[in-house]
């Protein structure tokens, strides 16, 4: 059987190309690592918290998590058409004031507080599309959601996933939003897992729910910034995906700080 042609990119010339190019790198390295200072800061680490959490919630969490993907779509686009967007600050605080009543709560508040969570987050997502010219009803724009909600997690110490999860197009386009949904919703329930266990840990409480859930707002907010303003771009110069994203990989290793490049 003959072996398929790998695929050509075109090279991107345009100098005022690669400085927005450039830019979108740069936001995408400063939303790296801000989850991982503040887990230090209150004192616990990221690693290892998923299994603090009881059983129960373990074996809940990714049925959970697909449910609240599932719904968060319908009840994002609603509030879309009842709210007007109130820009990246209304969002994250809204988030914040979520995780800190979910704090409260202990592992219950959490489990209850994570569909709304999701919603707010998506609804940021979509807000973000809609700036960058984008309908956020499409299709194209629901399954972009869900490739940044299968990033890394804020509190994950990898730097490149999210960018892998970028590059991986061809292997998902033509796919419906629900059998995406299937495939994220695993990889998202570890992140939130681990968002779940610290900030249910005693002593802190609403403090620690609040601070993740702002984390959380703030990252993916930046990483939709990203990856919206990627296919952005394709749009308006006609150039695929996947080439201004190998340009994009390219960028952020010329910018990584030696420190992390290494790790």
């Amino acid at each position: 059987m003959t072996e398929p042609k790998p695929l050509v990119l075109p090279p991107i010339t345009d100098p005022a190309l690669h400085a927005q190019i450039d830019r979108l790198a740069l936001r995408y390295l400063e939303a790296g690592g801000l989850g991982m200072q503040i887990m230090s800061r209150i004192g616990n680490g990221a690693e290892g918290l998923i299994e603090r959490l009881p059983g129960f919630v373990r074996s809940r969490l990714d049925s959970v998590t697909r449910a609240a993907l599932t719904r968060a779509f319908g009840a994002a686009s609603q509030s879309r058409k009842v709210v007007r967007d109130r820009g990246d600050w209304f969002n994250r605080m809204a988030s914040t004031v979520s995780g800190a009543a979910g704090g409260v709560g202990g592992f219950a508040g959490a489990l209850v507080e994570l569909p709304f969570t999701v919603t707010l987050l998506l609804r940021a997502m979509l807000d973000i599309a809609a700036e960058h010219g984008l309908d956020p009803e499409s299709e194209e724009v629901r399954l972009e959601c869900l490739r940044i909600f299968a990033a890394a997690g804020p509190m994950a110490d990898d730097d490149q996933t999210d960018l892998g999860m970028l590059a991986a197009r061809l292997s998902v386009t033509g796919q419906t939003v629900q059998s995406m949904v299937s495939k994220v919703a695993p990889r998202l329930s570890v992140s939130l897992g681990q968002k779940m266990a610290a900030q249910a840990a005693p002593v802190f409480g609403a403090v620690v729910g609040a601070s993740i859930n702002y984390t959380f707002a703030r990252y993916y907010q930046e990483l939709a910034r990203v990856h919206f303003g990627v296919m952005r771009l394709s749009h308006e110069t006609g150039i695929p995906q996947e080439a201004l994203t190998e340009a994009l990989r390219l960028s952020i290793q010329r910018q990584t700080p030696p420190d992390r490049s290494s790790r």
